[in-house]
């Protein structure tokens, strides 16, 4: 191993958060290095399915210095159009990336910070992880008392139908990616059975214009975290689920129970081979459907305080309810071969020796500055606002995150600058 220059500040990751406060380092003139264990946009080529699209319309990506550069803003990037604008910004920036190079501990030395990798060390002055949250698929462990002769895959290695073995598939999990593989499949003609959890709904347009334009509008992707009524337990709330796959249209999951999509509660054990689900099913339809509501409702007030020419609203109503709750399910003898996991991730910290952690194994900070004087995350969800995780609000944080670390890198600068 051997020792690599000092640079100012190391960033950690090398997507859209990273590349974005290499944007401001750049533009502060601060010397700095993006560290990437892969390549530029990793999760958006390797982790997203064949048909996936932003949810959010094209206008919202606005990296700092390069907005959506297409001729579709109201439409929705797919998966190889995500990862060709990534990769394009790092391109345009001239981001200083390193690819392939994977920190695999960061540890804090008697003058800054110490980033080991396979093959060199890193010496620098500041710290920004940029690794999003997102690290290792959460699969329970009761996966492991299922029949040994079902295919099991996590959310982040489907890619399409065809990799899976004939017969009915099992999707667990209804958030975003998991309704929206739902769909996938049942449009490829699958027979789908769907876990359903507590994750809410959006409406797709609303009142002749995106719901995200109109929420946009409201200020709700830019509420800070300690305004939100629930504090920082928004962070582990599920996004809303909606589609941006051929145009972008709302899910409804009872439209799919009445094209034949089988529809559960909450899955909570496997004995005997058998699966077994809570009689929750219409309860979490219900508060799903609520909050579709609700943000219609929201649109309303707005659009009536506005005192805005729009097209009339309306309430969704639901056309299909469950019959009778199924609480258990034999999957061998109904003919599912294969189950999808769509049961999100766990962060993964291990490799940073620093005591910044909560109790959960969360980085504490506020607005992405730590406890520790030159380290900083960015990128998470609801870092600072709804609109943190997304590509429309990560420069801003980024750029917050800049102004920071120049205050804290000012001492040093001028005495460089004094002994020069």
């Amino acid at each position: 191993m051997t020792e690599h220059r000092h640079v100012s500040v190391a960033v950690i990751g090398g997507s859209q958060a990273g590349l974005s406060i290499s944007h401001y380092l750049s533009k502060h003139d601060i010397d700095h290095v993006v560290l990437e264990k892969h390549r530029v946009g990793h999760a958006w080529r390797t982790q997203r399915w064949d048909s996936f699209c932003l949810v959010t319309p094209n206008w919202q990506c606005k990296l700092p210095g390069y907005d959506y550069p297409g001729n579709e803003p109201d439409g929705f990037m797919p998966r190889d159009d995500i990862v060709a604008y990534v990769e394009d910004y790092a391109r345009r920036i001239d981001a200083p990336v390193r690819e392939g190079v994977g920190v695999t501990r960061l540890t804090q030395g008697d003058k800054g910070f110490r980033l080991e990798t396979a093959d060199d060390t890193y010496a620098a002055d500041a710290v920004v992880l940029a690794v999003g949250g997102y690290h290792q698929p959460n699969i329970p462990r009761l996966a492991e008392r299922l029949p040994a002769t079902i295919t099991q895959l996590h959310s982040s290695t489907y890619r399409n139908s065809r990799q899976l073995p004939p017969g009915e598939v099992l999707v667990v999990g209804s958030g975003q990616s998991g309704c929206q593989i739902a769909e996938d499949l049942h449009l490829d003609g699958r027979k789908v059975h769907l876990v359903v959890g507590g994750a809410p709904r959006c409406p797709r347009g609303y009142r002749g214009r995106d719901a995200v334009d109109w929420l946009a509008d409201l200020g709700q992707y830019d509420l800070p975290v300690d305004q939100h009524p629930l504090r920082e337990k928004v962070r582990r709330k599920a996004n809303h689920y909606l589609t941006g796959r051929d145009g972008g249209h709302d899910i409804d999951l009872r439209k799919f129970a009445l094209d034949g999509m089988r529809l559960y509660g909450r899955l909570t054990d496997v004995a005997d081979g058998r699966l077994r689900f809570a009689n929750d099913l219409e309860k979490n339809l219900d508060a799903a459907d609520n909050s579709y509501n609700n943000i219609c409702a929201t649109i309303d007030k707005y659009i009536d305080r506005e005192n805005i020419s729009a097209l009339p609203g309306h309430r969704y109503t639901a056309a299909w309810y469950p019959e009778w709750p199924v609480t258990e399910l034999d999957p061998l003898a109904q003919g599912i071969t294969a189950i999808i996991w769509c049961t999100g991730f766990r962060g993964d910290w291990s490799w940073i020796d620093l005591p910044i952690f909560d109790g959960s194994g969360y980085p504490t900070h506020t607005r992405g500055v730590t406890a520790i004087p030159g380290v900083y995350v960015l990128g998470l969800p609801w870092l600072y606002t709804w609109g943190s995780g997304r590509f429309g609000g990560v420069g801003r944080d980024a750029a917050f995150l800049a102004e920071r670390i120049v205050d804290w890198l000012a001492p040093a600068r001028e005495l460089v600058a004094t002994e020069s």
